[in-house]
């Protein structure tokens, strides 16, 4: 595939046959992490190389899991830029509350 975006039906190559799964997040340009029914655990996300992915049209029997997994997991946080808005610890040089200040007896 040449570009995938996150809630694409795609399938996934594994050593085995060939997995139906949507697409959750893309963190790079080599790696997109998929949700996709284990067969011992249930839907889970794994991350994959994109290139053992390919376009599937047709929704699945798992989708309705799958999409249940996506709603319940809280979204990425990408940050990409340096001091881009999001969850994290805020500045570098504040990491660490003030220390106790002594009276002067």
């Amino acid at each position: 595939m040449e570009s995938t975006s996150a809630g694409e039906l795609v399938k996934v190559a594994t050593a085995g046959p060939l997995l139906d799964a949507i697409v959750f997040d893309t963190p790079s340009a080599h790696k997109a992490v998929v949700a996709l029914i284990d067969r011992s655990r249930g839907p889970v996300l794994r991350t994959v190389n994109v290139n053992t992915l390919s376009e599937r049209t047709e929704a699945g029997p798992d989708d309705r899991a799958l999409l249940q997994l996506i709603r319940r997991t809280p979204p990425p946080a990408h940050l990409s830029a340096r001091g881009a808005a999001g969850v994290g610890r805020g500045q570098d040089a504040h990491s660490r509350g003030a220390s106790h200040r002594p009276t002067g007896k």
